[in-house]
């Protein structure tokens, strides 16, 4: 039944909602095709009947991406990158007339209605993008910024930020991360101070994913004097309010195509109304929101890191070394063949997380461990591709590179590597006793 009805939503989007007019598109790879041909599949593609947790539906939702990916986004992807920044509100309103923002949200905030496996789906496809940084904007808007809010939101609030983000109109981000807090979340300092109806918001955000595009910050502050646990809340907070200032773009090692901001709240008013649920529970709907963030940052990098592999054993099979292919040598064969291997293992990984969390099930020991295995597997995996690479690989002309300093964040955001073996350690209770 829940398989039908999943058909349905989808049959739905594709008739109703103009889902994409697909054209046929033959593009040109302007960075790693210039010294190696298509990707090819590491194996042959998966059906609905083997998939763990995919669909006849799934596959369909990353088919239809697929073509976007490949139409409006891929094409310009270079010179996002030299540029600093993508469009976002352009690159968002496609993909929410398509339905992508939303598409384990309510229907009637604009949502596909569907569980979050296709969320992680949808992450998923998003890997055949040509960078890290849009994937990652994408991200914030769909499972980062918005799931507090579809979840624990009033209707008003709903229908004010929730649908016109869903649609695209507006472009969301995150406002979590600050100087002296950054994985260390009960140690933020922004305050919101209640002043009859409204709050009265003094301090600042760092690491902003789309801080310098966004129409609203799904922010995360003090509103009371209590226990760090429970005294903040989250906030819808419109960013054209007086006394929110974009303090700089921040220069990054990677990412680049995403803007990221520092942005500081000088007696910033907003009414009390836009407070998601209740006051002083922020800190518990945050963990809850990075469970799906840190599921839907995993998904993101596994088509990243066997497209990284394949264009690998396409390069280094045409590139020679003392008359014979680099990949003919058998320690690159078998390094090769140890990284797919840990590749499929996250995977695994990420499926069965996946499978249980949708049935409710709590996964944050689990999320975490996936959350560190991709972070150090992405860096492992890049690191190993490229020096086979020689020359080429130290070089901006190829994605080995590219990824080599996107994939660098995945250990640091969204909880550094430390700090998801905290939680790990602490399920497992093997953490002192206080």
């Amino acid at each position: 039944m829940a398989l039908r009805e999943g058909a349905l939503r989808v049959n739905l989007l594709v008739n109703s909602r103009n889902f994409h007019k697909f054209t046929s598109f033959t593009g040109v790879r302007s960075l790693s095709e210039n010294v190696s041909s298509k990707s090819v599949p590491s194996s042959a593609p998966e059906t609905v009947v083997d998939h763990l947790i995919y669909t006849q539906e799934h596959f369909a939702l990353k088919e239809s991406l697929k073509k976007i990916i490949d139409q409006d986004i891929n094409p310009h992807v270079d010179q996002w990158e030299a540029e600093g920044k993508f469009p976002a509100h352009k690159v968002f309103k496609i993909l929410g007339n398509a339905g992508f923002l939303g598409v384990n949200k309510p229907v009637e905030y604009g949502g596909l209605g569907l569980d979050f496996s296709y969320s992680v789906a949808v992450a998923e496809e998003l890997g055949n993008i040509h960078c890290g940084g849009i994937p990652m904007a994408i991200g914030v808007q769909t499972d980062m910024a918005t799931p507090a809010l579809a979840r624990f939101g009033s209707t008003e609030l709903k229908k004010e930020f929730l649908l016109p983000s869903i649609m695209g109109d507006k472009v969301a981000c995150l406002g979590v991360s600050e100087v002296g807090a950054g994985s260390d979340v009960s140690s933020i300092k922004t305050k919101a101070v209640r002043n009859g109806d409204e709050y009265v918001i003094n301090g600042g955000k760092m690491w902003t994913t789309n801080g310098t595009q966004a129409d609203w910050m799904c922010l995360l502050a003090n509103t009371s004097d209590g226990p760090p646990h429970r005294n903040k809340s989250l906030i819808c907070l419109p960013m054209n309010l007086p006394g929110v200032h974009i303090a700089r773009k921040i220069d990054k090692i990677g990412m680049w195509s995403s803007d990221t901001a520092e942005v500081f709240f000088d007696d910033v008013r907003v009414p009390c109304k836009n407070i998601i649920g209740q006051e002083g529970m922020g800190f518990t709907y945050q963990m809850l929101q990075f469970q799906e963030e840190r599921l839907w940052a995993v998904a993101s990098i596994m088509t990243m890191m066997d497209n990284i592999i394949q264009d690998t054993i396409q390069y280094t099979r045409q590139r020679k070394i003392f008359n014979k292919s680099i990949l003919y040598h058998q320690a690159v064969q078998f390094r090769l063949a140890e990284l797919q291997t840990e590749v499929e293992l996250l995977r695994s990984l990420l499926y069965r997380t996946t499978a249980l969390y949708i049935k409710g099930n709590d996964v944050t020991k689990l999320a975490s461990m996936a959350k560190l295995k991709g972070g150090r597997l992405a860096r492992e995996l890049t690191d190993s591709c490229l020096q086979y690479w020689g020359g080429m690989g130290f070089t901006s002309d190829v994605l080995v590179s590219r990824f080599y300093r996107d994939f660098r964040l995945l250990s640091i955001g969204g909880g550094a590597d430390e700090v998801m073996l905290g939680i790990i350690a602490k399920y497992m209770d093997i953490l002192p006793r206080k």
